[in-house]
């Protein structure tokens, strides 16, 4: 059976390079990634932001109303097109032709 101590000395050599790379690259202090944040811990609220008090709203931020009026718009500009677009599938097309077809044919037999 292999013995365990190679191993746990290339994991710690890996431990080692990985950690290093982490503190020196960049050069502008810590990683965003790394680093355990601003808050403590999690306050068990949608996107962490505290609701406001009893009998007043949240005030919207600037972006959100060209936001949602545009989203308003999009879905009914394509909910229009996407209803109101010709059907040219290739099924369509061809039961038009036979029925073309057909037309002529009983034409041709009068």
């Amino acid at each position: 059976m292999p013995s365990v101590k190679p191993l746990a000395t290339a994991a710690g050599a890996l431990r080692a390079r990985v950690c290093s790379g982490l503190r020196t690259r960049g050069g502008h202090g810590p990683n965003p990634f790394t680093t355990a944040g601003h808050q403590d811990r999690p306050n068990g609220y949608l996107f962490n932001r505290v609701p406001p008090p009893p009998g007043q709203s949240r005030k919207w931020e600037d972006w959100e109303l060209p936001c949602y009026i545009t989203s308003f718009f999009t879905i009914v500009i394509l909910g229009v097109g996407l209803n109101a677009k010709p059907d040219l599938t290739l099924e369509t097309w061809a039961h038009q032709e036979a029925l073309k077809r057909l037309e002529l044919e009983s034409a041709d037999a009068e």
